[in-house]
């Protein structure tokens, strides 16, 4: 069943038996008073009557009982029937309203059991057409019982009108409020409603579908509706960043399979050639060990590349030796770097950003690591600007970090190119010869890995025409441990 239903089938039960409840008590109640009320009547009849000072039962009654004159008064005592039994139980008189039948009166067998204290019991009619209430006291004027008895019909068709009464009301109640319930509980769940369709629309696919306002904040649909839409959002950006992933991993494993290839074969190539004999002579295979050895040590240093990297993105914490160290260290080797591998290069050793003399910038690092990104910056700057273009070199603190700065003034990066820089094997000239292992386009991404690995970064401003400047930035020494 449908909540809707079971809803509802659980607020009519609990309905029904609210009203069963109800009509039960209030059936209850009002049998009690009326019973009480006519015990009251009775008592009070027989009280008086046991107390007059007569010698017999002939004495107390008419002897010649007039009916339009008995009757008013019975109905006015509320007592249609008075009888008296004398000490062995027997009928010695008795006094009925002209209106109520003899076979509808108790037998005596039931007369002789009603208790003399004054208190109410039932009995039966001699037909079982109805019930009595009788109260008996002990007379005073001679050795007997006087007994007022009175029908429970009238009372009985009250209670049976009220029951009634109770059934159809509760009955026409339990309908409207049912039919009530169901449209309330319809409007009530239409919210859900449209919570289905929209998670039947994204498991069809469509992750752009959110839940709909259907309620103020605060309220459960509010809430409800706010909390999947949090939850959706989320699994949106989870797939994306799923999909996007499975794209680099394609484009890592097409990558690494090209770069491997292309060593493998020469080697292969060269010991091909050497077992068919085509190095005829000791200079054509000292040529081919020379491609050998070169393509070996590229393999090495890729793999050792792609290990380094691998270890990076699993505890990057674990791969450093950590110790107190200023940058400015590695800014003058790398000054003297530039002035190594191209002589003609002006390099300029200034603050951060090109202001001022530099500065001191002293961080918690491995000095190794570092000087391993400083050197990839270096190569940079040298591989992919003319000769003889400027290198500034900039060290010091910025906003609240340590800062070492590479800037050169050669063409520059577009803005595809700057937000491709630091992926794993893009390289912005993919003609360029590679020697040795360099321009595997590792050398930036394992720079960054580095950079994050020590709690810093590392940034790129850049523009077509305007140079390229990439600035690591790292947390300063703590002054308590410098």
């Amino acid at each position: 069943m449908s909540l809707r239903v079971r809803l509802l089938l659980i607020t009519a039960a609990l309905l029904l038996a609210g009203l069963g409840l109800v009509g039960t008590v209030v059936s209850d109640r009002v049998e009690h008073y009326q019973v009480d009320r006519l015990d009251s009547q009775l008592r009070s009849l027989t009280e008086l009557i046991s107390s007059l000072p007569v010698s017999g039962p002939r004495d107390a009654a008419t002897t010649a009982p007039r009916p339009e004159l008995l009757d008013p008064a019975l109905d006015l005592v509320g007592a249609p029937y008075l009888v008296y039994l004398d000490a062995n139980g027997t009928v010695a008189e008795g006094v009925l309203s002209s209106r109520m039948s003899a076979a509808t009166l108790p037998p005596g067998d039931g007369l002789r059991t009603v208790p003399t204290d004054g208190s109410g019991v039932f009995l039966h009619a001699a037909d079982d057409s109805g019930r009595w209430r009788a109260v008996a006291r002990r007379t005073t004027g001679w050795n007997g019982t006087v007994i007022a008895a009175a029908p429970m019909n009238t009372a009985d068709d009250t209670l049976a009108q009220l029951r009634t009464t109770s059934l159809i009301s509760g009955g026409v109640l339990l309908v409207i409020l049912t039919a009530v319930g169901w449209l309330a509980l319809g409007r009530g769940l239409r919210p859900l409603r449209r919570i289905d369709q929209t998670a039947a629309a994204i498991a069809a696919g469509d992750l752009t579908r959110r839940v709909p306002g259907l309620a103020p904040p605060g309220t459960e649909i509010g809430d409800l509706a706010a909390s999947l839409n949090t939850m959706l959002g989320q699994l949106e950006r989870a797939f994306a960043d799923r999909a996007a992933s499975e794209a680099r991993m394609r484009t890592f494993v097409s990558d690494v399979s090209h770069e491997l290839r292309t060593p493998l074969f020469v080697i292969k190539g060269s010991t091909d050639l050497h077992r068919m004999g085509a190095l005829a002579g000791p200079a054509d295979v000292d040529d081919a060990m020379r491609r050998i050895e070169r393509e070996a040590t590229r393999l090495t240093a890729l793999t050792e590349d792609l290990l380094l990297l691998a270890e990076l993105d699993d505890a990057p914490e674990g791969q450093l030796d950590r110790a107190p160290m200023d940058l400015r260290t590695l800014a003058t080797d790398a000054r003297h770097d530039l002035h190594a591998l191209d002589p003609a290069r002006p390099v300029e050793l200034t603050g951060p950003g090109g202001i001022g003399p530099p500065g001191p910038a002293p961080v918690d690092a491995d000095e190794a690591r570092l000087r391993q990104v400083v050197t990839n910056l270096v190569g940079n700057a040298v591989a992919h600007t003319p000769a003889g273009t400027g290198v500034r070199i900039g060290v010091g603190t910025a906003d609240g970090r340590a800062v070492l700065e590479v800037a050169d003034r050669g063409p520059g990066l577009t803005a595809e190119q700057a937000g491709r820089v630091f992926d794993r094997f893009y390289r912005t000239d993919r003609s360029r010869t590679r020697a040795g292992g360099a321009n595997a386009g590792l050398g930036l991404a394992i720079a960054l890995s580095l950079a994050r690995a020590h709690g810093g970064d590392l940034e790129l401003e850049t523009s077509p025409g305007a140079g390229a400047c990439f600035r690591l930035a790292l947390p300063l020494l703590d002054p308590a441990r410098a």
